[in-house]
């Protein structure tokens, strides 16, 4: 019937609206009606229009990885209250969406001599506060010279990356330099757990004898089960997701895009749900974390 009205609308310059209405078999009052609303929805349109600007704005600064629930929360922390189920439409209907995980593959290669670290963790994912609890893992990613390895560890308090290191190779010294990192730039506690799979480079005796030279606690998940180390896990599937490139030239080119995706994105600028304060990015959720203490 839309089209008929708007047949009608078109016309009603050349002949006498009873007489397109009676041609087209329209109901007069029901056309008047239509038209009555006609501002109105040149009104949504525009309004919808406007929002799907704003909603592209945000994708795009989001590597285009955002969906609707961090659409929704960016467009608060913007001041803008729009319902989230209109938000929903408005990418439907432009084709606006978030990425979906891959499947990650595991690097775990346990080392049948070494006896592990008891499990300090027990799938409790979660910590009162910063610089009690780290969760670690190694993951490759392809270039054309070949696979360029990384290492990374999350504070749990807040899912920030506090250390990471990048090498051509996944011995015993790449997770001690992320370690590293994370130990001066983490603000860690004396006894912090540290925790991984048991991968060989986690039970390697330098590996551990860094760990009590920095006074930290050693604590593995089991083999082979990747819920021991799920929070790690789920970081490299969202990094691998988000960052957009499957095949980097070479190494350097993967180390500095790797670099701008931790650094200045997901430490940063990436929301995710804490479920005390809400939307915020790993920077701002140690912000609060600290202020909480301060208070």
């Amino acid at each position: 019937m839309t089209m008929l009205y708007r047949l009608i609308h078109a016309e009603k310059a050349n002949y006498p609206i009873v007489l397109l209405c009676r041609v087209l078999r329209v109901a007069r009052s029901s056309y008047y009606a239509w038209r009555e609303g006609e501002s109105a929805r040149q009104a949504r349109r525009a309004a919808d229009d406007a929002l799907a600007h704003e909603i592209t704005v945000l994708h795009i600064a989001s590597r285009r990885t955002y969906g609707v629930p961090r659409i929704h929360a960016d467009l608060r922390r913007l001041g803008h209250r729009v319902n989230r189920k209109r938000i929903a439409r408005v990418m439907r209907e432009r084709d606006i969406r978030g990425v979906t995980r891959r499947k990650h593959r595991s690097l775990t290669r346990p080392d049948v001599k070494a006896r592990p670290a008891p499990d300090l963790i027990s799938r409790d994912f979660h910590a009162e506060r910063p610089g009690i609890k780290l969760v670690g893992d190694i993951t490759y990613l392809p270039t054309a010279e070949g696979w360029l390895y990384l290492a990374c560890w999350l504070d749990l308090a807040t899912r920030e990356v506090v250390g990471y290191a990048m090498a051509d190779h996944h011995r015993a010294e790449l997770v001690v330099d992320a370690l590293d990192m994370a130990y001066g730039r983490g603000g860690l506690e004396p006894g912090c757990v540290i925790h991984s799979d048991r991968g060989s480079e986690y039970t390697s005796a330098q590996f551990r004898d860094r760990i009590q030279e920095l006074g930290l606690r050693q604590s593995c998940g089991r083999t082979g089960s990747c819920f021991d180390n799920a929070a790690a896990e789920s970081f490299w599937a969202l990094l691998k997701e988000e960052i957009g490139t499957r095949t980097w030239p070479d190494r350097a080119t993967a180390r500095a895009e790797v670099f701008t995706f931790i650094e200045t994105f997901y430490n940063r600028r990436r929301l995710r749900k804490h479920r005390i304060f809400g939307y915020l990015t790993p920077a701002e959720t140690r912000q609060r974390h600290q202020h909480a203490l301060a208070a």
